[in-house]
Order: C-alpha cells, then structure tokens, then sequence
C-alpha cells in the first residue's frame, strides 16, 4: 500500500498546531463534500482522505505513532494493542509481524522523515530585488557545525518562506532528512515603499515644471532611474504608474509589478527682488481673472 502523507493531504507543515489541523480540514472538508460535488468520484475519494489523514493527526497518541513509524504506524498499533505479554515476548512479536522471527532479532529498522527546520532571515529590499545568497551555520545533532550556503530567489517578500530540500533535521533510522525553510523578513527601505509586488516612492519636482511641464528623474530599483514626462499643470500629489517597474513576481522573475510615483512640489526657499516682483504679477493676473 503507497505510503499516504496525511500532512500533505490536509495541506499543514508537520509542526502544525492541532488549531491549524482542523481548520485546515474544516476547510477541505467543506470544499470536497459530496453534498457539494454530487456524482463526483474524483472529489468523494478526496473526501475520505481528508477525514482519514484527520482521524490521525487529529489524535495525539495517533499521531505521534504515525510521526514516529511513518507507513508502518498501524501495524504497530496492532503490535501494541496485545495484552497479556512480558517484554521479551512483545520484542518477539513485533519482530515476526514486521520481518523476523520469534528468538531471532530481525534487521528490519523504522525510516522515518525527520523534522522540518525554520530558520530566520534578513535581507535588504535591494536583495529581495534581485535575489542573494546567506551562508548558514548549522548545528548537527552531534554538536558540530556545518555550513550550508543557500539562495534566495528574486521577489521574496516578509513572510516568504523558502524551502531548501533535505536539509532538514535528520531521519530515524537511516530515514530522510526534512527540509530547511529560510523564513523571509525585508528590511524597510528608506525610499521605496513596498506594497505586494508594487513599489511606490514619493519624488519632489519644481514648481515650473508642475506648472509647465517636462521631464523629470525617478529612481528605480537596481541603481537605475527612469525618465517621467510630467504633463502642464501636474497638481501636487499627483500619482502616475510607471508599468513593469516593481519587484519581480516570486518564481516568476520575468513579470514585474508596477511603481507608482507620487509627485511633490518643491517650492524655492529664496526669492530675489526680481522673482519676486513677477510672482506677485502672476498673482496680480489670477486673482483679475
């Protein structure tokens, strides 16, 4: 019989809490109901995965047996459900039920899938752009340390979870390791504002341009700026959508978000007499309009 991963059919990390295990469920539960897909075989064989993987992990001495022997949790539970055996008898038959005999001690180990890991880390919005590498260092069951260097992809953002395969705490009895996941968190950016894949950054423009028009610098991801044509007349606070400027998608580093520039006026802090005399003039023609 395939070895069913209950984790995976109810969708939770093996760490998950019993409060993320059913709600989890209750949402599946819902979705692959036969009240809800009649006649659909596809969705009622769904179903009964479902309850089955909760009936386990929902079971805390169920679950532990099956976190502990994998595939073989339930013919252990058969082993352990005899009574009336000293040790030594139990030993003999647990060993005949899983490959050897009574009196013999069998060569038969328990491969189990060892735990995952969560390891934090912090990255620049820079780095988050165009992806990066950390080197880790790792304690070993044993005590020692092991260094493990890891990429993380462009388009990670606070919450991004990556996940390194097989790098893990290890098995039981010669079992798999699990994975190492790096739990993503990006730094706040002194100019840039970050909202999903889009990025938004407020950039100060003079106040002839506002009301005139033409073309002003805006920084952009990478080093790099972009020309924006500001039409006559802009008002102050003014948003524009620069298309394909934001982060890159995660896994799909090709597409990009957008960047939104909000544009601000910059009013000249010193007048001379001249400039003066001719900003109280346009004043002057407003106001008799």
């Amino acid at each position: 019989m395939a070895f069913k991963d209950y984790y995976e059919i109810l969708g939770v990390d093996r760490n998950a809490t019993d409060a993320e295990i059913k709600k989890a469920y209750r949402k599946l539960a819902r979705q692959y109901h036969p009240d809800i897909n009649p006649g659909n075989k596809a969705a009622e064989a769904r179903f009964k995965e479902i309850n089955e993987a909760y009936e386990v992990l929902s079971d805390k001495e169920k679950r532990a047996k099956y976190d502990r022997f994998g595939r073989d949790w339930q013919r252990y539970q058969e082993v352990t459900d005899f009574s009336g055996f000293g040790t030594g008898d139990f030993a003999d038959i647990f060993e005949t039920l899983f490959g050897g005999g009574r009196g013999v001690r069998s060569s038969v180990t328990y491969r189990t899938r060892g735990q995952d890991i969560e390891h934090a880390v912090d990255i620049t919005l820079e780095e988050a752009f165009s992806g990066t590498q950390r080197t880790l260092q790792l304690q070993s069951p044993n005590g020692q340390i092991r260094s493990l260097t890891v990429r993380i992809p462009p388009g990670v953002d606070t919450g991004s979870r990556v996940r390194i395969a097989g790098e893990g705490a290890p098995g039981m009895g010669g079992g798999p390791r699990g994975d190492l996941y790096l739990v993503i968190n990006v730094a706040p950016h002194p100019r840039f504002e970050r909202r999903g894949d889009d990025l938004y950054v407020r950039v100060p423009v003079d106040l002839f341009t506002m009301l005139l028009g033409g073309e002003v610098k805006v920084p952009a991801m990478g080093g790099r700026t972009v020309t924006l044509k500001v039409p006559a007349g802009t008002q102050n606070g003014k948003v524009i959508r620069i298309s394909g400027q934001g982060m890159p998608r995660l896994r799909e580093s090709q597409s990009r978000g957008d960047m939104y520039v909000t544009l601000e006026v910059s009013l000249p802090t010193y007048l001379s007499p001249q400039e003066r005399a001719l900003f109280e003039q346009l004043r002057a023609m407003a106001m008799a309009r």
